[in-house]
């Protein structure tokens, strides 16, 4: 089912793109076309005062998430990231968008999101982003638990896996919210 509204206060949550996140491979959609719709939106929600949200994951030192876990680590964990890994790509660069940084998988957890979401008044979030089934599927998660209304930009999301991309596409999200690409959600703006 494709979205069927946007609130008054809607605002646009962008996952991850950044340098180093930016730059891996990914599936369905490749990170140039998550990134070129997310600009498009981005214009969009600013263009009709709808706040922006980017929001980067950083570790580094103690920020390093701890726990024991069966799979590898991210690449670049045993050695130090490059510069500017973390740093959102230049054609997001912020615009007075607010920018949230986050040590977790999700934005909610140990972050000033939901303050800033709340300042503007935002009851619903749009999220694009980098991975699906990682960053955006844990911050969609949050973010319904929050009281927001949900909705995940099909063809502005990408994930490392195809399987989980679709795994969370066709089974968790419509149980958080709704779903749409990029034109259907364009075409809800006021």
């Amino acid at each position: 089912m494709a979205v069927t509204t946007l609130d008054p206060k809607s605002a646009l949550v962008v996952i991850d793109l950044q340098n180093g996140i930016a730059s891996m491979p990914t599936q369905p959609h490749a990170a140039s076309d998550v990134i070129a719709r997310t600009v498009r939106l981005a214009e969009e929600f600013r263009a009709h005062d709808l706040p922006v949200v980017l929001v980067r994951v950083s570790f580094s030192g103690p920020d390093d998430v701890p726990g024991r876990t069966e799979a590898a680590r991210g690449a670049g964990t045993a050695t130090p990231r490059p510069e500017g890994w973390d740093q959102v790509v230049d054609v997001l660069a912020p615009l007075g968008d607010a920018v949230v940084t986050k040590h977790n998988w999700g934005a909610f957890h140990g972050t000033n999101l939901d303050v800033q979401l709340r300042r503007r008044g935002v009851t619903q979030i749009v999220l694009t982003g980098i991975a699906t089934s990682i960053g955006v599927e844990s911050t969609a998660r949050a973010a319904y638990e929050h009281g927001y209304h949900v909705t995940v930009v099909t063809d502005a999301v990408g994930d490392r896996s195809l399987e989980a991309h679709e795994n969370s596409v066709s089974r968790i999200f419509p149980r958080l919210g709704e779903t749409g690409t990029t034109d259907e959600v364009l075409a809800l703006l006021p």
